[in-house]
């Protein structure tokens, strides 16, 4: 998708260079509207960055404020910079320091907030026009981690369902290109977790009870550097279908503690 078509949405997107396996190209920033704009994840605490966030905004007639989709590093280290050159901007996300605490389906300027939880508890897309920016709920290429928080695969599906039944032209995503056929990437999302649970069932009723074997069956062909993520993920699938009452009794959990993630806590 070109500039120009987002433009036709009132978007515009910069990427910061923090290249990487969890962020893929890097993490977009979005900056919606003029006079004022409206900032969607300001991203890393990177000078660059932050000098071409802040060019757009004083060119776009400023900044009206500051909505987090969720607060993990690569997407929030950037609020700080960004709040001091334009005094104090207020901030809306789903948890922390916040000025405005998001609830599902609460306006912020001409966001609209869609509760996405999954990736993170306080995980929002924003609805603007036909337009969603969906920070780390969808991703332009590949998928996306799910924390093992109380009820989060349940509550990723429903979020991803939810946006699906919206009359969308576009995904803004966190990382990765814009996704131009939203329902489309919306299904194969969707699609993509129901497999995985088919196969870690499937490995399951043929006994796999250690971590390794479950993901050796469900999630073979993660490459190495991805395989604690797919550790994560697995432990929510493992709390889904206990929650359901379908886990056997004897399934080791992955370690949480043991596993570090880079960019994200």
């Amino acid at each position: 998708m070109t500039g120009a078509d987002l433009a036709a949405h009132g978007i515009v997107s910069i990427a910061a260079g923090n290249p990487g396996p969890f962020t893929l190209g890097g993490t977009n920033t979005w900056i919606v509207g003029s006079e004022p704009a409206w900032l969607v994840d300001p991203g890393p605490a990177l000078e660059d960055h932050r000098d071409a966030v802040i060019a757009e905004l004083e060119r776009r007639g400023g900044l009206g404020g500051i909505a987090l989709t969720h607060d993990h590093h690569d997407h929030a280290d950037g609020v700080a910079a960004i709040r001091e050159r334009f005094d104090g901007a207020p901030l809306a996300g789903g948890r922390g320091a916040v000025d405005v605490l998001l609830a599902d389906g609460a306006t912020f300027g001409p966001l609209l907030a869609l509760a996405t939880p999954g990736h993170a508890p306080d995980h929002y897309a924003f609805v603007v026009g036909r337009a969603a920016l969906t920070g780390d709920a969808v991703l332009g290429e590949g998928s996306v981690f799910i924390a093992p928080d109380p009820g989060a695969l349940n509550g990723y599906l429903e979020g991803l369902r939810r946006l699906r039944e919206l009359d969308l032209e576009l995904l803004a995503p966190g990382h990765g290109p814009v996704v131009e056929d939203p329902r489309a990437k919306l299904d194969e999302y969707i699609a993509h977790r129901l497999d995985r649970e088919r196969r870690l069932v499937a490995a399951l009723d043929d006994g796999a009870r250690g971590v390794d074997e479950m993901l050796d069956a469900a999630w073979a062909e993660v490459p190495a550097v991805l395989r604690p993520a797919a550790a994560v993920t697995l432990a929510a699938h493992l709390d889904k279908l206990a929650d359901e009452g379908r886990l056997p009794s004897g399934v080791e959990r992955p370690d949480l503690g043991l596993l570090t993630l880079s960019q994200d806590p």
